[in-house]
């Protein structure tokens, strides 16, 4: 049985599980569910602490979790990345109050609030710089004006947390973090990880691409496909008027509009765009 872990609580909590029901597996209907079954895959579902699932991972009692790379990495677990999953992106900064500690040098000697107590003193110790780290469970962003610490390493999203606290980013990020999918390293290979890691490539594609069909003028097509080129090749079938074809294929979310602008000014027509709720490549 594949025995996964799942942020219970947290900013990553409902993406990890939105996630998961997009690739096919049964979710929990009610937040007080800590265990949920899925027979028609053979797997269970774990919620638990995002801090605490590198750990379950790591010790090898549940087969893989989500979490953040800022989580597995400061927990120090014997745990692995699997699987970036390209959410809930942000950076582990150091900040302080302007116009005394303008760089990470500046930090010795000073104390540091953080809940991330192991990736701060990785950090210090790559700089080489000695310095006190006060740890602390809660928001740390007010720990410098109640005269706890110095200056603060957080995760930061937008900055708004740390500007309204009269702070300003001291440094280069210390680490970029995501979601990630994570194992127990030197795990042996397992085909109900392998299906989970494609269903899960499969939703992060589908969030990146959306399906494009239109009609083409023959002597378009050319240009046409150099607009959208698809993961492979687009698909061009000939249409009952002669002159035109029918040409489909995926293309970058992002680009949709542009591109849907581009061909309508080569001439071409109908063209749509469809949601892809999942995919193989």
């Amino acid at each position: 049985m594949l025995r996964v872990a799942v942020p219970n609580k947290g900013a990553l909590s409902d993406p990890a599980t939105q996630m998961l029901h997009e690739a096919g597996y049964r979710m929990r209907n009610d937040r007080r569910d800590l265990v949920v079954a899925d027979p028609d895959h053979d797997a269970e579902f774990f919620f638990l602490r995002p801090r605490d699932i590198a750990t379950y991972v790591g010790a090898g009692q549940l087969d893989v979790g989500i979490t953040g790379r800022d989580l597995l990495l400061d927990s120090g677990a014997d745990a692995e990345e699997l699987l970036a999953l390209g959410m809930a992106r942000s950076a582990f900064r150091f900040a302080a109050p302007p116009g005394g500690i303008e760089h990470e040098r500046d930090l010795a000697g000073r104390r540091i609030a953080t809940t991330f107590v192991g990736l701060v003193r990785r950090r210090l110790d790559e700089l080489g710089i000695h310095a006190d780290v006060v740890h602390l469970d809660g928001a740390v962003e007010t720990s410098v004006q109640l005269g706890v610490a110095d200056a603060i390493a957080d995760v930061v999203e937008t900055g708004g947390t740390i500007r309204r606290a009269g702070l300003v980013l001291v440094g280069e990020p210390i680490l970029e973090s995501e979601a990630l999918l994570i194992r127990r390293k030197g795990a042996e290979p397992d085909e109900a990880v392998g299906v989970l890691v494609r269903r899960l490539q499969g939703v992060i594609i589908a969030r990146q691409y959306v399906m494009m069909d239109y009609d083409c003028p023959q002597q378009a097509v050319e240009r046409a496909c150099e607009l959208t080129p698809g993961i492979e090749s687009p698909t061009v079938s000939p249409l009952r008027e002669e002159g035109w074809v029918a040409i489909r294929a995926m293309v970058p979310r992002r680009d949709s509009h542009r591109r849907m602008d581009e061909l309508y000014a080569l001439g071409c027509r109908g063209i749509l765009v469809t949601e892809i709720a999942a995919c193989r490549l």
